[in-house]
């Protein structure tokens, strides 16, 4: 089967004129599973369709936030609304408290919280929170977990025992990475080995609670628990990054579908309803060291915009009505990954309604082999092994077994 891509590939070579690799972020590009991209031209529920007119269903919900399908009509009323009165304000308007009230709803241990714009603002805040009130400056992720693009975070390879990490990216000083410690997730004795050798030095431990961008890896039994107590030994704090399993693991994200409770979190993706938006918070006295109550500056004049405080607040108002969403995402996700454990050398790993699928490190041919060959049936999944499958709620009865029937007939 041959797709019609001749303008999605007009449009491809136009970009690369213009922007790196043709794109805004680096996945995007498709290099991975060997083609040009598809440019969307629109989407609603559970379908985005091309610009040349090529329709699929989507697996991917924009990393995320498209919970409850896309173009959900509530939502884009609610945006409709709030566009009618302006697009930004750089000021106060009663819609953020109300948004945050609704996030302390599902998270009733943040005591205040502060919205920004992306995941990547969230992170680099509340670390910077963390090292405002301790006065430390270290602090330990792990191997495989991504936490946006700041300097401070974007270190995830080398050895769980390594007291120092190798950067990412080039452009990261080197004196920053002597800051950032790596520990391999679900392996608490990497992270106590690290606190023994720094005691005194570490502010915070973040950490993806399901890890979801080097595969989807939940949590071992204990080991969330583990990481709380061990935190609380040396004075650091514990920060939960839930920019992808707020709202979406339970309403209360990953903090209450594992029962473990952070002293910082970050959000994103879900909160915003497909609106740039995301935020941190937590205990009252962490957040009181914040510009302008405290030192600890952080700022920005989009943070809160009031189109994107509507659409959250809508997404967030329809998942408090009906949490059995919840329910139904896990029922549609045990039926794909039934589907795709029956291909094959296909690894499958899930946390709720994340999925990921690989052929293995060694393979990632037969990934992209796959990808296209779903792509050109009408299925979009992640355009990487390492990136996760999302389900929305417009996700159809219907729908999921035409997926099943395409993912079993592929050899």
């Amino acid at each position: 089967m041959v797709m019609n891509t001749k303008l999605s590939d007009e449009l491809y070579e136009k970009a690369k004129k213009v922007m790196p690799g043709g794109v805004n972020s680096p996945v995007r590009a498709f290099k991975s599973v060997k083609r040009n991209p598809v440019f969307i031209d629109r989407a609603y529920k559970d379908r985005i369709i091309d610009v040349d007119g090529n329709e699929y269903i989507d697996f991917v919900c924009s990393w995320g936030p498209g919970i409850l399908g896309h173009a959900y009509p509530d939502v884009i009323e609610a945006v409709k609304r709030a566009a009618e009165n302006g697009l930004t304000y750089g000021a106060p308007t009663s819609r953020e408290t109300q948004l945050i009230e609704h996030i302390q709803d599902a998270f009733p241990y943040v005591d205040k919280m502060r919205l920004v714009s992306s995941g990547t603002e969230a992170v680099m805040s509340a670390v910077r929170a963390a090292r405002g009130l301790t006065s430390r400056d270290k602090i330990i992720k792990f191997d495989g977990c991504y936490h946006g693009h700041s300097d401070s975070v974007l270190f995830s390879s080398g050895s769980g025992l390594a007291t120092f990490s190798t950067p990412d990216s080039a452009g990261i000083p080197k004196k920053v990475s002597e800051d950032t410690l790596v520990a391999t997730f679900n392996d608490i004795g990497s992270v106590r080995k690290l606190f023994e050798s720094n005691a005194q030095d570490i502010a915070a431990v973040i950490v993806e609670p399901a890890m979801a961008n080097r595969g989807v890896k939940a949590p071992g039994p204990g080991f969330l628990d583990e990481l709380r107590e061990l935190t609380k030994e040396y004075k650091s704090l514990l920060i939960f990054d839930e920019v992808i399993t707020g709202f979406r693991l339970a309403y209360g994200g990953a903090s209450e579908y594992y029962g473990v409770t952070p002293d910082l979190v970050t959000l994103g993706k879900i909160v915003g309803g497909g609106m740039p938006l995301a935020a941190y918070g937590g205990r009252a006295d962490i957040m009181a060291c914040i510009s302008p109550d405290g030192a600890v500056y952080q700022a920005g004049t989009l943070s809160g915009n009031p189109l994107a405080t509507a659409a959250g607040l809508e997404t967030l108002k329809q998942l408090k009505k009906d949490k059995d969403i919840y329910k139904r995402l896990e029922e549609k996700a045990d039926r794909l990954e039934a589907a795709f454990k029956n291909l094959d050398g296909i690894n499958v790993s899930r946390a709720g309604s994340l999925l990921s699928i690989s052929f293995g490190d060694e393979d990632a041919d037969r990934y992209a082999e796959f990808f296209n060959y779903l792509l050109e049936r009408g299925i979009y999944i992640a355009p990487s092994q390492y990136e996760a499958l999302f389900l929305s709620d417009a996700h159809t009865d219907e729908d999921i077994e035409k997926t099943v029937s395409i993912i079993q007939s592929f050899r």
